[in-house]
């Protein structure tokens, strides 16, 4: 019933292991349907290399399992909470690669240094703060979404399509599930990117701010002019 939904997300995964950004199980990506109000997600500690299209777990908006025969990702209440949160999401991403989730355990935003983060994001990526031992002894994947959402009680989720969970790792998001991945591999090159200008130069500053403006409106504004534009 859900076969193109379900093909979608089984590419979009497969796409964390060929760009590199989990070993073994660790990751996940699902995709919303929002007007048949279904998710699709990865299952929960399968081998990326068994996996099938059909393997996928389908869930309903309050997370129960309408197809499928796996046990879905026991991530699937921290997208849920952020597919409510956020309308504009239609994939979700989430890996444990290494730069990213290097600045997500030391707790700390990835600063804007250059250009390419710029076209990207306004500024820095954004981490949340930790959760707290009740949060964790108690619905702690549904808390992982909410300090999220805390987070981005002043940001844009469509300007900033990630953020680091603290002391966890990253989460990414897009218009689908394979512009999730690609949101999530893009961040973890300007993660590298960040760490390695720092090292070169610990007293680099962060890109001025109409830097920074010029290069996100040119490909994300109401006057974006980057790239094609839309075919004719």
């Amino acid at each position: 019933m859900y076969e193109e939904l379900k093909k979608r997300v089984y590419e979009a995964n497969l796409k964390l292991v060929e760009h590199r950004l989990v070993i073994l199980t660790f990751g996940n990506v699902s995709e919303i349907d929002r007007e048949k109000g279904v998710l699709a997600i990865k299952p929960s500690g399968l081998n990326y290399e068994r996996m099938k299209p059909e393997d996928m777990v389908v869930v309903d908006l309050e997370g129960k399992v309408v197809e499928g025969r796996w046990k879905p990702s026991s991530d699937t209440p921290t997208h849920l909470y952020l597919y409510r949160s956020f309308p504009g999401l239609q994939g979700i991403a989430h890996a444990h690669s290494a730069y990213a989730t290097a600045y997500a355990q030391a707790q700390t935003e990835i600063p804007c240094l250059g250009t390419t983060h710029a076209d990207f994001a306004p500024g820095p990526v954004p981490v949340t703060r930790l959760l707290s031992k009740e949060e964790v002894s108690a619905d702690y994947e549904l808390n992982t979404g909410k300090v999220i959402v805390e987070r981005f009680s002043s940001l844009d989720p469509l300007q900033y399509p990630a953020c680091l969970v603290a002391g966890h790792g990253p989460f990414a998001w897009g218009n689908s599930a394979r512009a999730a991945v690609e949101n999530l591999l893009i961040l973890e090159h300007l993660a590298k990117m960040a760490f390695l200008t720092r090292l070169i130069n610990p007293k680099a500053g962060e890109l001025n701010s109409y830097l920074i403006k010029k290069h996100f409106e040119r490909k994300h504004g109401p006057k974006a002019y980057y790239g094609q534009g839309k075919e004719k």
